[in-house]
């Protein structure tokens, strides 16, 4: 499997009234038509958006969807996310067709598991987030990649100066996070050049592609930036980082943070030295922007570590965004994409 994906701009759809369901209905169905789905893989995202989004107004109280294609094995797909307020639901009771917790027909969640290739859920006392993705019906059955990430502009802002990319192929995976310095175009012009480069380089060492991004970058604000390379075979991973990036790989019970140093690539910093961890398989390599703030613990969500990273990086998006930068978040499940 080859992957060179650099991520969009996540859209944000508000869905508080009935009136905006149909606005997410179209704005799923331009995002599938966007990346190539014919008519009737494009019907299905726009039925999966319909379903979440009456969902979010029936059971939810109101929320948000997030949208964002998504790179799996053969092919673009389209990452659905809703967030909500509401009581919450068991996802096992709530699939079958039937069950209604809102006086309802109780097809919606079935509905969305058939045209879904990926569904999950979470629900706790602060509300549910519900995750799907769609792929196009030709791709083979585990086209899915287990990653999530979202990249938000800060409220008001259309460029988000938060970018991140994702290279793999059979000996080596990387994921690079920038944080280009203050928000609208100015930062997404630096982060954007960063990611050219990181697209166009191939795999290298973490400290020689934050060096060679650093020349791209000059002349832009610059900004933050922190690349992770894992080999395949052995589980070793390698990590550089310059500047405010948060980084980390999580187990079940444990963490092991990830360190940066000082400077801003593209403007000036003294050198990119390495960091060397081992990661078994099932270790969830995670890094985010100071969008979101770094005080969290997945040991506070019980059972949310073996989830879709997906669900994770909206879950702690819903309950750690500051709220006042852009916001860039990637996490993934190490040794599940080959």
């Amino acid at each position: 499997m080859d992957l060179n994906f650099s991520g969009r701009v996540t859209r944000v759809v508000v869905v508080e009234e009935v009136s905006q369901v149909g606005q997410a209905r179209r704005e799923a169905l331009a995002m599938a038509d966007g990346i190539g789905f014919d008519e009737m893989d494009a019907g299905r995202v726009a039925l999966a958006a319909t379903e979440l989004a009456t969902n979010v107004i029936k059971h939810g109280r109101g929320g948000r969807m997030y949208l964002s294609v998504v790179c799996g094995r053969g092919g673009e797909g389209i990452e659905l996310c809703t967030l909500d307020a509401g009581p919450g639901f068991s996802l096992a009771q709530s699939l079958p067709d039937g069950y209604s917790t809102g006086g309802t027909q109780g097809l919606g969640l079935g509905a969305i598991r058939r045209q879904a290739t990926v569904l999950d859920a979470w629900s706790d006392d602060k509300g549910c987030v519900v995750m799907a993705r769609v792929y196009a019906s030709r791709v083979a059955r585990d086209v899915d990649v287990p990653y999530g990430a979202l990249r938000l502009a800060m409220r008001h802002e259309v460029a988000c100066g938060d970018a991140w990319h994702l290279r793999a192929d059979a000996q080596s995976v990387a994921v690079t996070l920038i944080d280009g310095l203050g928000h609208g175009l100015p930062a997404a012009d630096a982060a954007q050049a960063g990611v050219a480069v990181a697209a166009a380089r191939g795999a290298v060492a973490p400290a020689d592609l934050i060096a060679a991004m650093h020349a791209g970058m000059s002349g832009t604000r610059g900004g933050a930036t922190a690349v992770a390379s894992v080999d395949v075979a052995s589980g070793a991973v390698q990590f550089a980082g310059i500047g405010n990036i948060s980084a980390g790989l999580h187990e079940a019970t444990t963490t092991r943070g990830m360190a940066s140093h000082p400077g801003i690539v593209g403007v000036q910093f003294r050198k990119a030295q390495p960091f060397h961890f081992h990661a078994p398989a099932g270790t969830l390599l995670l890094m985010h922007s100071d969008g979101l703030q770094a005080r969290w613990s997945l040991r506070d969500y019980p059972g949310l570590f073996h989830r879709h990273p997906a669900l994770i990086v909206a879950v702690l998006q819903r309950d750690f965004d500051r709220g006042r930068d852009d916001t860039g978040i990637i996490a993934l499940r190490l040794g599940d994409l080959h």
